[in-house]
């Protein structure tokens, strides 16, 4: 009974979509409790399946020979159905909030929980052919999400996205091809499931495939030269750039590079070889580029876009060292990043809905009339940059151990590429609270004479003309203050996840070794 449930969470959030797209609700009231009530079975029912020590394999579909369609539950599928399974119920409550002022708001909650379960598929595939058939759905349902607003860069956004996307699969499924004609492609094993007998001189054909695989899925994973499609995602509304950026595609195309890795070619195979060293310098390079170019972003979410480029590589720089301990600190900042950038980009999407303020010199003041946003956004901040407490910290440290472990040159350079970042982090990240706490003395006098002159404007207190006076002043100023002043904090259907993820990200900063030392046996192959 229990493989079948495998089954039944994936179709579940799937069907749930199309239902709440096709019933007439009586309100909007009733289509959120249905919404919520569906997606938290989900994660319950996904909990239940983590919590069992064992769980049958389940064969969807048998084509031929080793053909088919397999859903399975191992260690390291527990960390992403795990992980993805706590956010997303926080990210629907987000999006109640976030969506009710959006146009075709059925159609979006409509492809947002059907890419639950298609992301919950990817996480509990048993094999690569089916990992394949969940990552190209994943591509389809998200699309209509990335294009949602219907805007001209919303368009061209989401046509860059299908391309890159459909091109990266395409050397995914030549590796798909190998692995099946040179190996046991029916399962997933810790190791490898290449025959060697059946390799005999091909294995510098297998180890190019295995490069090129690499870079096709590191398109979602946003590998350099292949991520430039990230930044332009961020015109769609903020709990899609959220899902691509920290819960569902870009995690999607790391866990399918794990897999690639440790559980279909296998490290002994590939380590030591110019592969190795190839994928792992394209890592480095996407850490470096992916920093500085967020450091000169002024916009806001794709500050934080330029951000998750460089964030994706720190779990694959901890992937392609090829070692137990570096998956461990891959695995490690895979969660803890998800929850970090997923912090950052509510917070971003909760300052543009109560300001309509998307850049970063217009953030000044902001900090006074948002502090529970901003407080919040300081912590995920922190984090990011990895200061001691926070769980980037504890991600971080794990991957610095991994490549000092190695011993190479090249892991030695990927640790200054990520003290590097680390110290680009702290500018880029923290320049934000700071300005929206402290605002220039400019600014902050634009702000007591735009909070006058909106209390005389509320209580009719003195002339008309001196109060439009005072507004006009207001508006030369530096900052447009004036919006300032009218900024508050957003409701309890934002406010609550934002306040779950602080305490997870400070929870595991302090007391997250027991799930380190869970995700060290899984990436040792134990669990």
């Amino acid at each position: 009974m229990l493989h079948v449930l495998i089954g039944v969470v994936i179709i579940l959030p799937m069907l749930t979509g199309v239902a709440a797209f096709f019933f007439p609700f009586r309100s909007r009231k009733q289509m959120e409790i249905f919404l919520m009530s569906m997606v938290t079975l989900t994660s319950v029912l996904v909990w239940y399946l983590i919590l069992r020590e064992t769980v049958e394999s389940f064969v969807v579909v048998y084509f031929t020979g080793n053909l088919q369609i397999k859903l399975e539950m191992d260690g390291l599928s527990k960390v992403f159905a795990g992980l993805i399974s706590i956010l997303w119920p926080l990210s629907t409550l987000y999006s109640f909030e976030y969506m009710e002022h959006e146009k075709h708001e059925k159609v979006f909650f409509l492809f947002y929980t059907v890419t639950y379960g298609v992301t919950l598929g990817i996480a509990l595939a048993g094999n690569l052919l089916t990992m394949y058939f969940f990552y190209e759905l994943l591509t389809l349902s998200t699309v209509p999400l990335a294009i949602h607003t219907l805007s001209r860069e919303a368009i061209l956004a989401a046509r860059k996205y299908l391309y890159y996307s459909l091109g990266g699969a395409a050397f995914g499924f030549i590796a798909l091809i190998f692995s099946i004609v040179y190996g046991d492609g029916q399962s997933f094993a810790y190791g490898g499931i290449l025959d060697m007998a059946l390799i005999g001189d091909r294995a510098g054909l297998l180890r190019l495939v295995y490069v090129l695989a690499l870079f096709g899925f590191g398109v979602k994973a946003a590998v350099c030269p292949f991520n430039s499609w990230l930044p332009d995602a961020g015109v769609a509304p903020t709990p899609v750039t959220a899902l691509l950026h920290a819960v569902a595609v870009v995690k999607a195309g790391a866990f399918a590079i794990i897999r690639l890795t440790y559980y279909v070619y296998g490290t002994d195979f590939l380590k030591g070889t110019p592969a190795q060293y190839i994928v792992m310098t394209a890592t480095i390079v996407t850490i470096l580029y992916g920093s500085v170019r967020a450091l000169k972003q002024t916009h806001f979410k794709r500050r934080l876009a330029y951000s998750t480029i460089a964030n994706m590589s720190y779990i694959l720089f901890g992937v392609t060292l090829m070692s137990p301990l570096g998956l461990a600190g891959a695995l490690s900042h895979f969660v803890f990043h998800a929850l970090i950038k997923i912090t950052a980009f509510f917070c971003a999407g909760a300052v543009i809905t109560k300001t309509g303020k998307t850049y970063i010199y217009e953030l000044d003041g902001l900090g006074r009339k948002m502090p529970i946003v901003f407080g919040v956004f300081t912590v995920a901040g922190l984090g990011l940059l990895g200061l001691p407490g926070t769980a980037g910290f504890v991600s971080k440290w794990e991957l610095i151990q991994a490549a000092f472990e190695n011993g190479t040159y090249f892991a030695v350079a990927g640790v200054v590429a990520l003290l590097i970042s680390a110290f680009l982090t702290s500018i880029y990240m923290l320049v934000i609270p700071v300005r929206a706490f402290f605002p220039g003395k400019e600014t902050a006098a634009a702000m007591v004479r735009a909070d006058t002159a909106h209390g005389a404007e509320v209580t009719g207190s003195g002339n008309a003309s001196g109060v439009t006076a005072a507004v006009i002043d207001v508006e030369n100023e530096p900052g447009a203050a004036m919006a300032v002043c009218e900024a508050k904090d957003p409701g309890w259907h934002m406010l609550v996840p934002l306040f779950v993820f602080a305490v997870l990200i400070v929870f595991f900063g302090v007391a997250g070794g027991p799930f380190i030392k869970l995700l060290e046996e899984i990436a040792a192959g134990v669990v």
